[in-house]
């Protein structure tokens, strides 16, 4: 028998929203009991869609409630200031990516969650969909050979009233960062995911289609991973009408690509063969069907890993994504901007 868990919502925006309907959509294993945020009004609506009270701040959601699990939707910049408290707190902790928006920051939740024991998943849903689960069991098996390269490319479009329908967005304060942080950092997540652990980063980033923008529209990078793996970085929210968000993993015995969170191509080298040695390039794609590969809604993905941070509560599953795991996809895109403006490779730790 599984148990119900108390959740507290802090952050009643548009990806809190969501995070709203998965809940309602695991009402057999959640309640949410407490909708926080700094604008009353909108707390008051989610908590009127999705269940729970309002509350103007997680301090008196905390005092009023019997919480046992914080959901953090805010802005990224502040994604700290609610989850070391809630940490503090002892409750367990879900956080919209990215942790934070520097690797000093999410060593300092790190540190709350070590002296708190409870359990943190930082959300990188992509993770859980079935081509990404397909092509990282294959690399585990050892069937893509000696990865050799990865390619993590947004190719999308945001017009300027996007930056303009927030005073947070496009700041380096709460944002974090631009195409690479903001949207980029699922397919960075994925790419590391796939080559292990990054150790340098070089790359170049500009402004280019948009105005009244602290941060980058368009980032170009290199990764070096400890593996030798080599990855490519390519990130923009200039790039129109907007194509898709690319996932490239080569070895010397396979290849997969995912695009836009459905597999596109895969082949590998069966055991106990040889790789054909002829010329070979443009090759026609032999995609791998795989059961619920269609994207489907943003709650879907989500509601796949909650699922797995509940059964972790129980104990019947292991966490899949933890703090440690966001903050080297972090690490990669700070150290990017970080040579973006000393022009130098940065090592990464």
């Amino acid at each position: 028998m599984t148990n119900r868990r108390n959740f507290a919502l802090v952050g009643a925006g548009v990806i809190g929203g969501h995070h709203g309907l998965v809940m309602s959509q695991l009402a057999d294993r959640v309640e949410l009991v407490a909708v926080v945020d700094v604008d009353r009004g909108r707390a008051e609506r989610l908590a009127a869609a999705r269940g729970g009270r309002p509350y103007g701040s997680l301090a008196a959601a905390l005092a009023a409630e019997d919480i046992d699990v914080v959901v953090v939707c805010t802005p990224t910049g502040r994604h700290g200031e609610i989850a070391v408290p809630a940490l503090d707190a002892g409750k367990h902790v879900i956080v919209e990516k990215p942790a934070e928006i520097t690797v000093a920051r999410t060593d300092e939740i790190i540190a709350a969650q070590r002296k708190a024991g409870t359990l943190v998943t930082v959300i990188s849903q992509h993770r859980f969909d079935p081509a990404t689960e397909t092509t990282l069991a294959a690399i585990g098996r050892g069937e893509l050979g000696r990865l050799t390269s990865g390619i993590a490319s947004i190719d999308w479009w945001r017009g300027q009233s996007y930056y303009d329908s927030g005073d947070w967005r496009g700041t380096w304060a709460l944002d974090g960062g631009g195409a690479l942080m903001n949207q980029g950092v699922h397919t960075v997540d994925l790419l590391v995911a796939a080559l292990g652990r990054p150790v340098e980063v070089f790359a170049y980033a500009e402004t280019l289609a948009h105005e009244r923008i602290e941060v980058e529209d368009v980032a170009v990078g290199v990764v070096r991973f400890e593996s030798g793996a080599l990855g490519v970085l390519h990130a923009s929210t200039a790039a129109y009408p907007g194509l898709s968000a690319r996932l490239q993993v080569h070895g010397d015995r396979g290849s997969a690509v995912i695009d836009n969170d459905q597999l596109a191509f895969f082949q590998v080298t069966a055991e106990g063969t040889v790789p054909e040695e002829r010329l070979m390039g443009g090759t026609q794609n032999r995609a791998v069907p795989t059961a619920g590969s269609d994207p489907g809604q943003l709650s879907d993905a989500h509601r796949s890993q909650y699922l797995n941070f509940l059964g972790a509560l129980d104990g019947t599953e292991e966490l899949r994504v933890d703090l440690a795991t966001n903050r080297q996809s972090i690490g990669v895109i700070t150290g990017a901007y970080e040579s973006a403006r000393t022009g130098r490779p940065v090592r990464l730790t």
